[in-house]
């Protein structure tokens, strides 16, 4: 019985693991398509800290649900999702510089000229900081090219 729980959870994560990141949707999601992993992202710019989203509070924009803490942030999103939404849909930052879409830590964000940036953990986030405008700008013309890709198509031209 054991031996079965063990295939059924290796065989979940097979599957599971490249749902993760839906080609069609150019936001980074969760397995159950919870954007930027259930995090209200106007708590970034109104408390100044990540805060957990509740599923009693989402928006579905963009191709993704997002969560929030509060039916006023919800309503504050909805009214100008372009405004809170991260940048490069929420994918790190640091790796959309390397044509690249890494998942994010919603710890490790910054904020720069009223734009949300994530990075994929807080060690990235030590390397996103050195220079930020020369990364923003580098990511800005990357997400042009890769933003509709999925991570086999981004392999295929960048690697």
């Amino acid at each position: 019985m054991r031996r079965f729980f063990v295939a059924l959870i290796a065989a979940f994560t097979f599957v599971a693991a490249p749902l993760a990141v839906h080609a069609k949707d150019n936001v980074y999601q969760s397995f159950f398509g919870s954007a930027i992993s259930g995090t209200d992202p106007v708590a970034y710019f109104t408390e100044g800290r990540p805060v957990e989203g509740s599923s009693d509070f989402k928006h579905d924009w963009n191709g993704a649900t997002w969560r929030f803490a509060s039916a006023e942030n919800r309503d504050l999103f909805a009214a100008s999702p372009e405004k809170y939404a991260p940048q490069y849909g929420g994918f790190c930052a640091f790796g959309v510089t390397m044509n690249k879409k890494f998942d994010t830590d919603p710890t490790a964000w910054h904020i720069r000229g009223d734009k949300l940036y994530l990075n994929l953990n807080k060690d990235v986030q030590k390397k996103w900081v050195t220079d930020i405008p020369g990364y923003i700008e580098t990511a800005q013309t990357n997400w042009v090219d890769i933003k509709g890709l999925t991570e086999e198509q981004i392999e295929k031209v960048y690697d």
